[in-house]
């Protein structure tokens, strides 16, 4: 099947790689146009390496060589006339607006949710609950002015669905998710807008794969990788694999973004092997 979002527009956050340069280009692969933003740089409350512009290039490049447009900008989901400056700028060359998918995150761990550093705290809770809420608010009036309806897909994580020890922060920060996206749903549903969340287990992203993580999974080795930590990720999922991939979320955003949903809204979708079910 192909070109299922044919003609329509997305507007994507985080977009410069991992989950957010994958949901762009399966959405161009299925027709749509994009409008991609990422902070392009260093951001509190992140333990894995920056993106670049470098990086938001290059999935504009994947996106270009699909035969479809793309418009990038670089902005703090943080900062809210950044993001409506964005995608004001994208639906002006693009021309309108269907879909919304506000991916950007960030992941540190802490000792304990009674012992993290209130910077961290406060910038976890900053980009990964209000930088959604901003990213939505910032695209409404769009999708409303369109009056075509639209669907809006919000990352959270299987953390949003139950507690991790050392991520209560994160976690907190994507069960707001929840309530956010329901909301919403409620809100804009007489509009035929609908609003879903994505709740993926670990995913095959520099967000997990970084040295960090691989040693606060592994520090009984002194220079531990990826294939240290397989055993221990694998235990966290009933399906016999450490993670999923990237497109295998983006591919429950292409679903959640077509007419094949068209009267899916207010649902948590897990993408997570098998992990809500330990």
């Amino acid at each position: 099947m192909t070109g299922r979002v044919e003609g329509k527009v997305a507007f994507i956050t985080g977009a410069a790689r991992g989950q957010g340069r994958s949901h762009a280009v399966r959405l161009a692969e299925e027709g749509a146009d994009i409008i991609a933003v990422d902070i392009c740089g260093p951001v509190e409350a992140s333990s894995a390496d920056p993106s670049t512009p470098e990086d938001l290039a290059h999935t504009a490049d994947l996106v270009k060589a699909l035969d479809r447009r793309i418009v990038t900008a670089e902005a703090d989901v943080r900062d809210y006339g950044a993001l409506k400056a964005a995608v004001d700028a994208g639906v002006d060359q693009l021309g309108r607006l269907d879909i919304v998918v506000a991916n950007a995150g960030v992941a540190q761990s802490a000792p304990s949710l009674a012992e993290t550093d209130e910077e961290l705290w406060q910038a976890t809770l900053d980009i990964n609950l209000g930088g959604v809420w901003k990213t939505v608010k910032a695209a409404v009036p769009h999708l409303l002015a369109g009056g075509r309806g639209g669907s809006v897909i919000l990352t959270s994580s299987v953390a949003g669905l139950k507690p991790f020890p050392t991520m209560g922060h994160y976690s907190v920060t994507k069960t707001g998710i929840l309530g956010l996206m329901r909301t919403f749903a409620v809100e804009l549903g007489q509009n035929m807008i609908r609003v879903n969340s994505v709740h993926p287990s670990h995913t095959n992203t520099p967000m997990i794969m970084h040295e960090r993580l691989y040693r606060d999974f592994r520090p009984d080795l002194e220079n531990p990788g990826p294939e240290d930590i397989i055993g221990i990720c694998q235990t966290f999922h009933t399906l016999p694999i450490p993670w999923v991939e990237p497109e295998d979320v983006s591919n429950a955003v292409v679903f959640l973004a077509s007419d094949e949903s068209r009267y899916i809204t207010g649902v948590a979708l897990p993408v997570d092997a098998g992990s809500m079910l330990k």
